[in-house]
């Protein structure tokens, strides 16, 4: 019976969906990095700190109680809907790069979002602690519904607690479903309004849309990454329910 667990669960049909979704998802943080380092060097010719230019974005759209405050990190700048607050890292709160701008000016478009009730907005934020329980007590639930099924043979009671383990597992797709219209249409927001307030020019917008093209990408893999996890266990299910 261990010996069906362990090449059920490190067999090939594992690599063969996993690792290029992997692999994806390795290419993007890396162009991601490189991206945001090349544009880190170049200097908006407006001369805007990026906290400025969120500050901008946001009262030009009458978002003037949106909070736009240094939080530390890395990358690690994000709009907060419950609290109305835009965060901003370090490396970026206070720079005039290119890459810097072009960030906050993203996340000023969450907020954005956030003022008309963009519906993928919505969906997002409530689906947050759905997917926090969903993808980690349904993965134990996944994981432990299998091995009772194969060591019950094949016990109806183990496939149904593993089934309802994938299904909360597979909120961790949703809402990564869910976030790519969210981060596509901030970031169209941020470039059709970083001319009009003036914290870049029109020839700087094109390296501005490469910083957050290379961004959303990350996205993409995160959904290419939970979608194959999803299919490996459904099919290995599937399989299994076969066995009955």
């Amino acid at each position: 019976m261990l010996a069906i667990v362990f090449f059920t669960f490190f067999d090939p049909l594992y690599l063969i969906l996993i690792a290029p979704a992997f692999v994806l998802a390795m290419w993007a943080q890396n162009r991601v990095k490189k991206t945001y380092a090349e544009y880190s060097k170049v200097m908006a010719s407006s001369a805007v700190p990026a906290h400025v230019a969120a500050r901008r974005l946001l009262d030009a759209v009458g978002l003037t109680t949106v909070e736009v405050k240094r939080v530390p990190g890395e990358l690690s700048d994000h709009y907060d809907p419950t609290k109305k607050v835009l965060r901003l890292s370090d490396g970026v709160f206070d720079s005039t790069s290119l890459a810097a701008v072009a960030i906050a000016a993203h996340e000023a478009g969450h907020a954005m979002q956030d003022k008309i009730r963009y519906p993928f907005l919505v969906m997002r934020t409530a689906m947050v602690p759905i997917t926090t329980f969903g993808s980690r007590f349904g993965y134990f639930m996944l994981i432990g519904g299998f091995f009772l099924a194969v060591l019950t043979g094949v016990s109806p009671i183990g496939l149904t607690i593993a089934w309802i383990g994938l299904a909360l597992f597979s909120t961790a797709f949703v809402f990564a479903l869910i976030t790519l219209p969210v981060e596509f249409d901030a970031s169209r927001r941020a470039l059709g309004m970083m001319q009009a307030v003036g914290v870049i020019n029109g020839s700087e917008g094109a390296h501005a849309k490469k910083v957050l093209d290379a961004a959303a990408l990350t996205y993409v893999a995160a959904m290419f990454v939970a979608l194959m996890q999803v299919l490996y266990f459904a099919l290995r299910l599937l399989a299994l329910s076969g066995r009955r």
